[in-house]
Order: structure tokens, then sequence, then C-alpha cells
């Protein structure tokens, strides 16, 4: 933090994440206002220290604060407030342009209520290329707020837009960082109290979508994903409404589109898709930091939903070709790896391991299956039994699989080509959305390649490259195991580890609910004792998708 005793009539907090072509856009507009007011322009990098972020700063006199690795966009605001010196921290998103006049109109109204600590101004949407056609009676797409050409007071304040005294945030705390995408300005409102925000009409700027960013496709998915966080916002404070009213919700949106002819309302119904997919994930509350707080049961009309979706994203892959160019992609890269596979096999799914043995016989990479009978051992004790004696040095890669789930066609060689190409040490492809998944983190998000995450499961397939043999191998000696991955969590990030979720290449664990072979009390337990003195990631933050990647 600079020495000089002069503090700044306000500072301008930017948090971004490998967006430069935006974040240039939104200095540009705030360096010609920051300078003449005062005021301090701070951008926290989220995406890790970058030399053409750092140059495009110091171009617009923004000072440069980079993270060390994505941490999530709380925390980038949290890292702002701790890295400035005004009295009033504006926060905008590295997507908007500021209009004229934008930060003197907030000064103006901080100085003249002082009693008011949030404020915000017009959100004006802006779709530049060739956006969607709309009907005019669909909701903006993307983040809006316009009041009118009057100042008046408003419950919330949006991020994108958002202006917060200081002696707030020290009496009411930091943000959330366990929320992402979703309440993660709101819940510090609420926390605040009942005092209103001021909305203040000078303070406008425009939200931003570049022509590739403005097109249906990418409007849709980032809308499903919005919905989907909106959901577990809800649920996370008791809030949300049945599956009966968010499917309603949905078929009124589709209704809107068939009735007005009017593309640019599938945003909305994607955003509604979106809810209803969340919901579909057996929210519940965990009682235990160690656990998801979701069954991940499929069953009933909820597997029947799950399927369409499964279906729908097996047609979008193919339409589009993506899954044939991952597959020509994989033939080239990486070079041949050696890669050992451990299955404990179970007399009733021998059918199941067969499949399993054929499909990664097909792999182009050298591949070795060793199976065992669970015996009287629970599954990590007999990992380490079919561990004994193997040369761990002559491996790149140990894979450990369940024997009850199904791998898609080509899985191994797209598996690793992924996982190689985005440098994970420790992966795991996703669930399908009719599969049975215990967190919520590893079901398949539509349109995505791959997600670097805080967490990788213990199963039902989990990959750990040999740069974590010595530190994770052998297996502590638990039977089921649960928590392990929480522990392998903080080693990763101790150790600069990447963990990823690999979503174009989707298993099924359809045979039965995870933790159905046995006890769930004696695996709590277990977890809670193996967890006592260990550091390890906290449910909440295992949750959390760090970068989604959607082209290799």
């Amino acid at each position: 933090m600079p020495s000089d005793h002069s503090a700044p009539t306000a500072s301008i907090v930017v948090p971004t994440r490998s967006r430069l072509d935006y974040l240039e856009v939104a200095l540009a507009s705030l360096a010609s206002q920051a300078p003449g007011a005062g005021a301090e322009l701070i951008v926290v990098d989220d995406a890790g220290a970058s030399t053409a972020a750092r140059a495009t700063c110091e171009r617009f006199g923004a000072r440069y604060v980079p993270h060390p690795s994505p941490l999530g966009l709380n925390v980038a605001r949290n890292t702002g407030v701790e890295s400035s010196r005004g009295e009033l921290i504006a926060f905008v998103d590295d997507d908007v342009e500021v209009r004229p006049g934008w930060l003197s109109a907030l000064l103006r109204a901080a100085g003249a209520h002082p009693d008011v600590d949030v404020f915000t101004g017009p959100i004006l949407p802006r779709l530049e290329g060739s956006p969607p056609r709309g009907c005019g009676r669909e909701g903006a797409p993307i983040t809006s707020l316009d009041l009118g050409p009057e100042d008046a007071f408003t419950r919330f304040a949006w991020g994108s837009n958002m202006a917060i005294r200081r002696r707030a945030l020290e009496r009411v705390g930091p943000f959330d960082v366990s929320l992402e995408h979703g309440g993660d300005e709101q819940e510090w409102q609420e926390r605040l109290g009942a005092a209103p925000a001021m909305y203040v009409a000078g303070a406008a700027l425009d939200h931003r979508r570049k022509p590739a960013d403005a097109r249906l496709w990418p409007l849709c998915r980032a809308a499903f994903a919005r919905g989907a966080a909106a959901r577990r916002f809800d649920a996370w404070r008791g809030r949300a409404p049945s599956l009966r009213r968010e499917l309603r919700t949905l078929a009124g949106c589709v209704g809107h589109v068939l009735r007005y002819r009017c593309p640019a309302g599938l945003t909305m119904v994607a955003h509604s898709c979106g809810r209803a997919w969340q919901c579909m994930q057996n929210e519940a509350p965990a009682h235990e930091d160690f656990l998801s707080g979701e069954s991940g049961t499929v069953g009933g009309v909820n597997g029947v939903l799950r399927v369409m979706l499964d279906l729908g994203e097996d047609a979008l892959e193919i339409g589009s070709a993506r899954r044939l160019r991952l597959a020509r992609a994989a033939r080239r890269f990486p070079p041949t790896r050696r890669v050992l596979a451990l299955c404990v096999e179970r007399p009733e799914h021998s059918g199941r391991v067969t499949a399993i043995r054929e499909q990664l016989a097909r792999s182009r990479h050298e591949v070795e299956l060793r199976r065992a009978p669970p015996a009287d051992a629970g599954k990590f004790e007999n990992l380490n039994l079919m561990l004994d004696g193997a040369a761990l040095a002559e491996y790149d890669w140990l894979i450990a699989i369940d024997d009850d789930i199904a791998l898609p066609r080509s899985f191994l060689d797209r598996f690793l080509f992924l996982a190689e190409r985005f440098g994970l040490d420790l992966a795991q492809p996703a669930h399908r959305a009719a599969s049975h998944a215990a967190w919520r983190v590893t079901r398949r998000r539509p349109g995505t390649i791959v997600r670097e995450t805080r967490f990788v499961e213990i199963g039902p397939v989990t990959a750990l490259a040999r740069s974590t043999f010595s530190t994770l191998l052998p297996f502590p000696d638990l039977r089921m195991g649960w928590g392990l991955d929480l522990r392998w969590g903080a080693l990763a990030r101790d150790r600069g580890w990447r963990c990823g979720v690999i979503d174009a290449v989707a298993i099924s664990h359809r045979a039965a609910p995870a933790g159905a072979a046995y006890s769930r009390e004696q695996a709590v337990a277990e977890a809670r004792a193996f967890l006592h003195d260990r550091p390890h990631l906290r449910a909440e933050e295992a949750q959390q998708t760090l970068v989604t990647h959607r082209r290799w």
C-alpha cells in the first residue's frame, strides 16, 4: 500500500479475469475521470499475474494487483478493499464503459447523503454487433438497472456499478467468498441491514457485450449459469421455490418465445433452465464442513428430465462436430503415456468391468488394468493392495475406476488429451446429468470443455498425474475415504497443483447412488476422524469453479 498520507477521494476497484479486450475499454473510460477527481484506480487480476494485463494497467495509470491463482470474484473484491485507501470504494466489472460524469456524480451523492452507505447508478446493457432480435417484452440478457432520470432509493446495488463506504465494510465485514455469480453482492447488503442503496441517475455506465459474446448462444450459456447460481443462492438462504414452480416459470418463458416469435427470449428460457437444473441437484443442508449437502441420487421424474438434458447436450456435441474434432486432436497429443488403472471388482458388476476393460484396451496409450475383489477390505485398503509392488516411477498417470460406471467411447484418449492440454495434476471426468453424483461441481456443464476447480472427488473415476504420486500414494489407510478429496484439495492449493473436471468426456454412474454399498454413519465418522487435525477444503470451497474453458 502506498505510503503517501493524502488519501484519495475514492478508490475504483476493477476485478478481472482473462478478459483483456474488455478491460482495456473499461480502463480507458475510467482513466479519463479518476485523476481529475483525485481517485485511485486498482485492477485485481483473478487469473494470476499477466505481463499483458500489467502493461495495460500501467498504460492507463491503474495499480495492478494480481492473485497467485484464480480465487473468485468476492475474493477479488476483498483484495481490492484491502489494497485501497479511499473512504468511498467504487466497484465496477471489467466489461463496462462508464459514461462521462459517472465518478463525479457518485462523489456528489456521497457528500450530499452522509448517512447512506451504498450507492449505484444506471447499468445500461449494450449488445454490440448483431444481437438476437427481441420483441421488446423480454428482459435484458445481462445485468441492468434503470430507475429513471431522477435519484431514488433502491434495495440493492449490483456489482457492476456499486460504491460502498469503507466504514460500512469495516462494520459489516468482507464479502462472502463462498458465493460466486449468484447473490455475491446481495448477501453483503443483506448483512448491512434494511438501509436502502441510493440510485444516482448521473452515475451511468454501459454494461457491454462485444459482438462475439452478444450472439444468442453465448448469451444463453451465460444466462444458464446465472440461473443456476441464482437458484443456489436462494437455496442457501432457504428461500428456493419448488421444482414445480421452477418448471412453471420455464414453461411461461417458452410460451413467450413461441407466442411473440422472440429469439432473444431464449435467454430467459436458458436462465429458467439453469434454475430448474440446479433445483434437480437434490439440495440439502450439510451438517459437516466436508459433506456436499446433496444426495445426488437420480430417479423418477427427475431422472427422466436429466436423461433429456443429456440427450440434448449429446446432440449439441455431435451437431457442432466438437466430439469429432476432440477425437482427432486426441490422436496426436499427448505422446504415448503409461497408465496404471485400478478397479475393485464386485462379482455383481463383472459385466460392467468387462466393458471398462474393453474400452481402456482401445486406447492408443499403454494401459495396465489391475483388478481385485473387495474381500473384507474397504476401497482404499484394496487400492493400496493393488499398488503393492508397482513401480510407480514408470507410469505417467494413475486412474482409480469404480466398477459400476459406463465410460464413453474413446474415453482415455480424449480424457488424457484435455487433462494434459490444460496442465491438470488431479482430474476427473464430469458426471452426465442422469448420473448419481454427490457433488454438484462434478456434473457436466453445457458447452464447456474443462473447468479448473479446487476439488476432484475420490470416485467414481479419479486420475492422478505423476507429479502427485510422492505426496498422495500410497493412499491413507481408509475404508470409504470420505473427506480424502477435500484433503487433496488443500494439498493441491499448497503445492500449486491444478485440479479440474473434464466436461467434454462425461461418464455415467447409474448402478447405485454414491455410498450405497456401506454405512453412511461409518463413512462420516471415518471422515471426521481423518480430517480432525488435517487442513482440508470446506464444502463451499469444493463446489467452486475457478476457470471455465470452452476451447482447447
